[in-house]
């Protein structure tokens, strides 16, 4: 049975199943309201402030349960009556009450400090009418919220003696809500540590969702194993959430330990959630489970390739070192690309957007390259150019694709319903514009990432059309923005040695190169890969795809912004005909 409140370090799990709070007297004997408390206090004592200073003198000790109960009481009062009549029934609270402004320091200080908390609330969709009764999902976050604003400025008022002139309709209450429900599927065996881990079925986040991950870049790669690792790990059920994804054409039950909620939420607005009468009673082409604990102290991040159950899992340990979303994401698109090249089909690390002109002239532009070569800076920058020419633009995937043949021709297919980009390489308008519903992490250091969703998952499935293929070159500061191959020799030779200079957004500097501009399935696979690759750019010239470099300059200084908004100004020229664009003289 999951406990009605959980926290652990920033974060904190509510229970609507177990505790749903609708008065202000049931919120403060909560244990939440008691364990957060205890925190709060317990971290102005060891910095021994101003405010613990305070409330020492005024209740005369410092023993932190003491000071937690005197202070439920106090609020309790404040509830419905103001600061003198409480010294006058209680005089033990004198010197605490009637000096207002230190006081209200520990109110202000206390919300802040509930508010800078990851807060999640949980309503198990199986058990929903033991707990919250007939209030709704949706209902119940919003009401919970109400409530401590409601209490905060009950208590605020009581101690000033008048309400305040502005409001500001802060979210109080979850960050993100979260209905799990059981999901029984054919769980082979080896699996047998997942089968009590509950499904996730709907989702609401409080947006902007700001997360603070204690890193902020993915580190090595992702290595082969040839036994399964969940027989070598631990799992408590209660600690663990499946967040049911749609990668691609893949279906993906990714676990992931409590302590990540804020990745597993933020899978939302990447990966499209799989329904439950999807899953119930259905094998997954993919499993991943993310932070396991298991008996070695060594960092694992493995895969395994079950081919008795056809399934490719996915296993990384719990770790300070993952706490980064990176960690999840790649990881599922690894899983993904890897069973893609088994089934003789080419994973693309890039981006690709179908592009429609105001004239019905159609595009549909690939952009490759591995992290920070500027392919999905390019295709934003497209987002800054007028509208003179462009009517309509469609994203089919951002960072992972796929090529596959079908009746001898090729086709590319997407992964994704969101993106995951710097957030310093994106136009400073743009995310502002789309704060209503994305996650940012870490936005005050480097590499700050924002996931936003930009597709809808049934043109992400659908079969589009190859016109270009572009190497994202973003190391060499001479020669053309956009430059055509005129031979698959020269355009493997490129492609194949996937150098970049590197941005940060992995602990690697400078420049460097991996297999195919893609660490997350071909370089594992490489024997499996190059003959595809041979068989596909054979097939593109023959079809008369358009094979070159696009020199987005991303990892040039000084050239963060222009060079992609170059680059994709010269494909705009390519795809019109013309020499120049008009709306480029009008934005000057």
């Amino acid at each position: 049975m999951r406990k009605e409140f959980s926290m652990s370090d920033d974060k904190i799990i509510i229970n609507f199943t177990n505790k749903y709070c609708k008065t202000f007297e049931t919120l403060l004997e909560s244990e939440a309201f008691r364990k957060v408390i205890d925190v709060y206090i317990k971290s102005i004592k060891k910095k021994n402030t101003t405010t613990f200073k305070f409330l020492k003198t005024s209740l005369e000790t410092d023993d932190i349960a003491e000071i937690r109960e005197h202070l439920a009481k106090v609020f309790k009062y404040l509830t419905v009556m103001g600061v003198k009549e409480i010294a006058k029934g209680s005089p033990k609270y004198e010197k605490l009450v009637l000096n207002r402004d230190e006081l209200i320091e520990v109110v202000e200080e206390l919300y802040l400090f509930w508010r800078k908390l990851e807060r999640y609330t949980l309503v198990d969709g199986g058990k929903i009418e033991e707990g919250i009764g007939a209030v709704s999902f949706t209902e119940a976050n919003a009401e919970f919220s109400n409530l401590i604003l409601k209490l905060y400025r009950k208590v605020e008022k009581h101690i000033i003696g008048n309400p305040p002139k502005v409001f500001r309709q802060i979210p109080a209450g979850g960050n993100a809500c979260i209905m799990i429900t059981p999901v029984v599927w054919p769980i082979p065996k080896g699996y047998e540590v997942l089968e009590d881990i509950p499904f996730i079925d709907s989702m609401l986040i409080e947006t902007p969702f700001i997360t603070y991950p204690k890193k902020s870049t993915r580190d090595g790669m992702f290595t082969e194993v040839y036994k399964n690792p969940l027989n070598y790990c631990n799992i408590n059920g209660d600690h663990w959430f499946c967040y049911p994804a749609k990668v691609g054409e893949s279906l993906a039950y990714i676990y992931f330990h409590k302590d990540y909620m804020s990745h597993g939420v933020s899978l939302c607005n990447l990966f499209e959630m799989a329904r439950k009468e999807e899953c119930r009673g259905r094998k997954p082409d993919l499993v991943y489970v993310f932070g396991a604990s298991d008996d070695d102290n060594d960092l694992k991040t493995v895969f395994y390739h079950d081919k008795e159950n056809d399934i490719m899992l996915g296993y990384i340990n719990h770790s300070d070192e993952v706490d980064y979303f990176g960690y999840i994401k790649k990881m599922s698109l690894t899983l993904h690309n890897l069973r893609m090249i088994d089934k003789g089909y080419l994973p693309i690390h890039g981006a690709m957007v179908n592009i429609v002109l105001n004239n019905g002239k159609t595009a549909n532009v690939v952009i490759m390259g591995d992290s920070g070569a500027g392919k999905s800076e390019s295709i934003e920058a497209f987002r800054a150019l007028s509208e003179d020419y462009i009517s309509e633009m469609t994203v089919i995937f951002d960072d992972m694709g796929t090529f596959k043949i079908k009746n001898d021709k090729i086709y590319g297919y997407g992964t994704e319903i969101g993106a995951f980009v710097r957030l310093d390489d994106l136009d400073a308008g743009y995310s502002f514009k789309e704060l209503d519903r994305s996650v940012f992490m870490n936005p005050d250091k480097v590499n700050a990432r924002i996931v936003i969703p930009i597709t809808e998952y049934k043109d992400v499935v659908a079969k589009h059309d190859v016109d270009m293929f572009l190497y994202a070159n973003n190391y060499e500061e001479n020669g053309d923005s956009l430059s055509f191959f005129d031979n698959v020799d020269d355009a493997l030779k490129v492609f194949r040695a996937g150098n970049r200079m590197a941005k940060g957004t992995t602990t690697e500097y400078g420049l460097v190169g991996s297999y195919f501009a893609n660490p997350f399935g071909p370089v594992q696979r490489q024997d499996q890969c190059e003959p595809l690759l041979q068989d596909y750019f054979q097939r593109m010239f023959d079809q008369g795809v358009k094979v070159g470099q696009l020199r987005t300059r991303l990892g040039i200084k000084g050239n963060e912004h222009n060079g992609p908004k170059e680059a994709a100004t010269e494909i705009l020229k390519y795809i019109t005909g013309e020499k120049e664009l008009k709306m480029l003289e009008d934005d000057e």
